[in-house]
């Protein structure tokens, strides 16, 4: 039986360094923000987002995703109705990924939100990359090109760290990456072993 672990942290936290750390060791890793950004190109989603949110948010007939940031992360009612299209439509997406994985022993789905969709309740284990907020919000505005603003309206639609810390099997303090790589190859070496 594969054994799915979560791996989950706010913006920033360096999450998606040490997914691909670990992938580099060899371990499988589902990146649901990733799939659920190439899933809202799928003509299905396209159609029920001009439904539900409107067709401003898309320029010249494709989605625009500055846009569409703009508009989820300044109203929770339409983050809502978007996490209700695209959270079921990941969970389809992670199930087909399992299957063909399925001859793994361990497999990583690292999710951003993995608390707030519920994905947390098909893990086995859930690892929560931890860093300092202000570190954080300094490498998204590098990384992304955000105003502090942006940084802060996507921190405060997630949540807390205290909350996700406590919901978590493991927390990995990210303030070093080659350290937080470290420690999380060696408990997810362990969950191995259980």
């Amino acid at each position: 039986m594969t054994k799915i672990i979560g791996l989950t942290g706010g913006i920033g936290s360096g999450k998606t360094t040490i997914a691909n750390h670990l992938k580099s060791l060899g371990f499988p890793v589902y990146n649901s923000d990733e799939q659920a950004k190439s899933i809202l190109n799928s003509i299905e989603i396209v159609n029920n987002l001009k439904i539900v949110l409107g067709i401003e948010i898309f320029t010249n007939g494709l989605l625009d995703k500055k846009k569409l940031s703009n508009l989820v992360f300044n109203d929770p009612e339409k983050l809502k109705l978007l996490n209700q299209i695209i959270h079921p439509a990941v969970k389809v997406d992670f199930k087909n990924w399992l299957e063909v994985h399925k001859n793994f022993p361990i497999v990583i789905k690292e999710a951003a939100i993995l608390f707030e969709s519920g994905s947390y309740k098909d893990c086995d284990a859930v690892i929560t990359i931890d860093a300092p907020q202000d570190i954080r919000i300094q490498r998204v505005i590098k990384r992304d090109q955000l105003s502090y603003e942006e940084v802060m309206s996507r921190i405060n639609n997630q949540w807390t760290d205290t909350m996700r810390k406590n919901k978590s099997d493991y927390v990995v303090d990210n303030q070093d990456i080659n350290i937080a790589c470290v420690q999380t190859e060696n408990i997810i070496k362990n969950l191995l072993n259980y």
